[in-house]
């Protein structure tokens, strides 16, 4: 709230001088709350009157207007007389009232959930210790969302129009007039209509589009129910979970001591569910096979896939729903099991060059997710120079040692596609999906394939999890020093991808304010006598492939592991000496003191030779220097990881590995003490053709 009063003299200032700001409306700031300035305007007085009649909260005796009357930092995107009766015009329309108005109604039930609908979708409280939002807190990118869900637990999209005064919020417009309305307890933006995401799902509109025969996205529809997923894409909450937090049958999560205390992580409070689908359009199919969107069948489409040669080991028949069926190896690669906004495909922290005040993309940076049906990689690039999110974009990158890692060149075969402005207006903005169009052919050909096989393969540890993702936990930076904590699998599975036996205590690190020295700002550190598994992302071709893990080793409290690796998760092998993860490149930090390591780093040097020697011995000895990718610590350091001793890469696997089968490694503690911790940062999958390749060393990035 600081941050709001200090900025308010300021504010008013920048109003005073710009003439064409119509100010006629707004009331001099003194000491209004939210409630007592839209009390003052008329305008507002039927949103008023709703705020009265809805309760703050699902088992709260107080409403809405006492809520906006006490302190707070709320953003209030409040609609007018006007705008509310657009939007009961629009559900006359669709036939859910008889007339539009309030007596139109055909129950309570109704009334009342409608209200709901407008009121809580309208208010994003911040809590007491975060500001609300002005316009220039907004998301920067078309389609970004807002950090905090809103009281309706969704996200908001900002869209932006080449008129920058020109804004929306989940496609109803701002007033270019009356907006960062500053009030004791938050800041009102004047609506010209009602913010009311859908609340159906993305299998019911995907339904929906096919039975109403909507153009648009019709044929895409038809392919994703043809293989059986609308059932899926219906459902977008784990109620069991939800029953269970409720209900606080999950124990409370509190790890043993360590050299910073005890820590606690809260429990993730949903398990939600989400989806990402790029779909190409209507007018896509009806180019490429000359026939009206509404005649297409799913015959024809594979029909048209066999003729271009597209997952040539995919079956041609008529069973849609097997994974090997050929139609649905093309239709599940468009799907992710993840809701990723326009902003979170490709995450930036600290790679080198960024600027989290600018929020201007800079070297090349990457994210790697698994797609549903047959698990394939999906690549997201974005760097200054792709203007914009690319999928399997490959361009040609200044890599060398004094290189800048920035883009050189992209050949028009690899550019990829690009990541085009989700559909997110109206019924399109469903809870648990986000549609894409695509004006291009999607698929994994044996060209992606090839291209993923020639480079190395990065991965936040993170980015693996779906349910990170779906339910508000990843790199979220408005949540400053968050723990998060996951129960073991025992008492509840919550991670699809991971087994978390008992005894482990499994933290996620958002990593927001504490200059980590992570890829990516987070981590995950579980404690105690531990043992986890992962599932890891497929690989893309068959070969011999590297698997690494980062270690950072600035803490006396790591711990040691044994890992194991292989495809059979209830056997898997031993794979060499335990990995230590106090082992640093020049030192073994332990509570009992600091020895000298056997790492073999060394600093660079002027001497490129002399550098590549060494780096050739710490990979004799199973090590390799951090990425010359990303900052050591927080966002703008100059000091990289690869020249930070305590950051180090060790390789833990070198085998053959075949991108249809399914591959896991296993972490179980080797020192019996509960208080140690075990880091995970990141891994790499890096292929022979690179790390032993004769005529182009792998790269130091």
């Amino acid at each position: 709230m600081r941050t709001l009063l200090l900025s308010l003299s300021f504010l008013l200032l920048l109003a005073g001088c710009k003439e064409e700001v119509d100010t006629s409306t707004r009331y001099v700031f003194k000491y209004d709350t939210v409630l007592t300035y839209l009390q003052k305007h008329p305008q507002y007085s039927d949103y008023v009157s709703l705020l009265g009649k809805v309760p703050a909260g699902p088992i709260s005796s107080s409403t809405l207007v006492q809520l906006l009357s006490a302190r707070g930092n709320y953003t209030v995107f409040a609609p007018t007389n006007q705008a509310i009766q657009l939007y009961l015009d629009s559900l006359l329309s669709t036939g859910l009232i008889s007339e539009a108005s309030w007596a139109g109604f055909p129950d309570s039930t109704t009334l009342d959930s409608i209200r709901r609908v407008i009121a809580y979708n309208s208010i994003i409280n911040s809590g007491d210790e975060l500001d609300p939002y002005r316009t220039n807190d907004f998301p920067p990118s078309n389609s970004g969302e807002f950090p905090l869900s809103n009281m309706y637990d969704r996200k908001l999209v900002v869209n932006y129009s080449r008129n920058p005064d020109s804004l929306w919020i989940n496609g109803a417009s701002m007033d270019t007039r009356n907006r960062d309305i500053l009030t004791i307890n938050g800041i009102i933006h004047s609506m010209n209509g009602v913010v009311a995401p859908s609340n159906n799902t993305l299998g019911y509109l995907l339904q929906s589009i096919i039975k109403r025969r909507l153009r648009g996205y019709y044929v895409s529809a038809m392919l994703a129910k043809a293989v059986g997923l609308l059932d899926t894409l219906s459902v977008y909450r784990d109620d069991t979970y939800e029953n269970l937090h409720q209900t606080h049958i999950l124990p409370e999560f509190i790890a043993h001591t360590s050299g910073i205390g005890y820590t606690k992580g809260v429990l993730p409070e949903h398990r939600y569910y989400g989806y990402t689908f790029f779909a190409e359009t209507d007018s896509f199919w009806t180019a490429r096979l000359g026939k009206d969107a509404f005649d297409i069948t799913p015959a024809d489409v594979q029909a048209y896939l066999v003729s271009e040669g597209i997952y040539p080991e995919g079956k041609a028949n008529t069973d849609y729903s097997q994974p090997d069926n050929l139609l649905n190896l093309f239709v599940t690669y468009h799907f992710l099991p993840m809701r990723l906004a326009a902003d979170r495909f490709v995450l930036h922290w600290n790679e080198k060059g960024y600027s989290t005040s600018l929020k201007q993309p800079s070297v090349v940076q990457y994210d790697y997710y698994t797609t549903m049906g047959k698990r394939r990689l999906m690549k997201f690039l974005e760097s200054a120079e792709s203007n914009g999110v690319f999928i399997n974009r490959f361009p040609k990158i200044d890599s060398g040692r004094h290189g800048t890692y920035h883009e050189l060149s992209c050949d028009p075969s690899r550019q990829g596609i690009l990541v085009q402005t989700p559909e997110t207006s109206g019924e399109f903005n469903v809870r648990n999906g986000i549609i894409y169009p695509l004006s291009q052919l999607l698929a994994y050909t044996q060209d992606v394939r090839n291209d993923l096989h020639r480079e190395r393969i990065r991965w936040d540890i993170c980015a693996q999890f779906p349910e990170f993702m779906n339910n508000d936990l990843r790199l979220q930076y408005y949540k400053r020093s968050t723990r998060t904590g996951i129960a073991p699998s025992t008492v509840y599975p919550y991670l699809d991808d991971c087994w978390i036996e008992d005894d482990s205590y499994f933290f996620y690190y958002n990593g927001y304010d504490e200059s980590m020295k992570n890829y990516q700002g987070d981590e995950l550190n579980i404690r105690g006598n531990l043992d986890v598994t992962f599932r890891l992302p497929p690989v893309p071709a068959r070969g011999t492939y590297e698997l690494r893990f980062n270690i950072q080793s600035d803490g006396y409290n790591r711990g040691m592991v044994q890992f194991y690796w292989g495809s059979d998760r209830q056997r898997l092998a031993p794979m060499g000496i335990p990995m230590d993860i106090r082992m640093s490149g020049l030192e073994r930090r332990t509570t009992a003191g600091t020895f000298p390591s056997n790492v073999g780093w060394e600093a660079d040097t002027d001497d490129d030779d002399y550098n590549s020697e060494v780096d050739k011995k710490m990979r004799n000895a199973g090590f390799m220097k951090g990425a010359e990718l990303y900052c050591d610590g927080g966002s703008g350091g100059s000091k990289m990881a690869r020249a930070d001793p305590l950051i180090i890469r060790r390789i833990i696997v070198r085998q053959p590995m075949d991108p249809d089968q399914t591959y896991y490694i296993r972490f179980k503690s080797v020192l019996d003490d509960p208080s140690r911790e075990f880091y995970v940062d990141y891994l790499e999958y890096c292929p022979k053709e690179v790390y032993d390749n004769p005529y182009t060393p792998e790269d130091i990035w």
